[in-house]
């Protein structure tokens, strides 16, 4: 991967980890530090990827059609946003991305990974993050916050055998990059998993 002047870290998790509540901890983390930041999310992050976010979300669709508009989003992210506000040395924090197909798409979608492997080559080449925070929790405990959350999306309607797929998924992912992923055990409470965080930004 090439070496860029800013960090990409990205957040990960089946829906209901609760990553998104450690966002705003984490942004106000780095900017404490006098790092300009960019937050963002996917699918979205641009003004096309927002209205492709909308179809996602909320249109039913086919699984191959849902993983390339997935990767039409990433793309324009990548060259519209990320990569320029890498290059000018800002950090970028991203909700979701690239392992975020491999664990809703692969894993929960059931597509083979050598084609999102094609998609990925074409669309990002050797681009990925630099730290991957991946928020795991047991699927019966992000089912019940879930529930307590707003309306659910098409993804957050599926069944409890989906996240797990899911799940299993991303656990895969972050044995297989052990020094790029670090898992969060995201059932503890919010401080222990802040304090957790806080060391993991100490070293970068």
């Amino acid at each position: 991967m090439a070496i860029q002047p800013g960090k990409f870290i990205t957040l990960e998790g089946v829906d209901g980890a609760g990553k998104s509540t450690h966002l705003d901890y984490l942004a106000d983390k780095i900017r404490a530090r006098g790092i300009e930041l960019i937050v963002t999310r996917e699918p979205g992050g641009t003004p096309l990827g927002e209205k492709l976010r909308a179809l996602l979300l909320n249109d039913p669709m086919q699984p191959d059609t849902e993983l390339m508009l997935m990767y039409a989003a990433r793309a324009e992210h990548v060259a519209a946003l990320i990569k320029p506000a890498l290059t000018r040395g800002a950090w970028v924090l991203s909700d979701r991305f690239s392992d975020a197909s491999y664990a809703y798409q692969c894993g929960g979608r059931g597509i083979d990974a050598t084609r999102l492997k094609a998609l990925e080559a074409w669309t990002l080449a050797d681009f990925g993050p630099d730290l991957t925070l991946l928020f795991d929790v047991a699927p019966e405990v992000a089912e019940s916050r879930r529930a307590q959350a707003r309306t659910a999306d098409r993804f957050e309607q599926e069944q409890a055998a989906f996240f797990a797929r899911v799940r299993a998924a991303y656990l895969e992912r972050a044995k297989a990059e052990p020094g790029r992923i670090r898992v969060i055990d995201a059932s503890h409470g919010i401080e222990p998993i802040r304090a957790e965080l806080d060391r993991i930004m100490e070293g970068l």
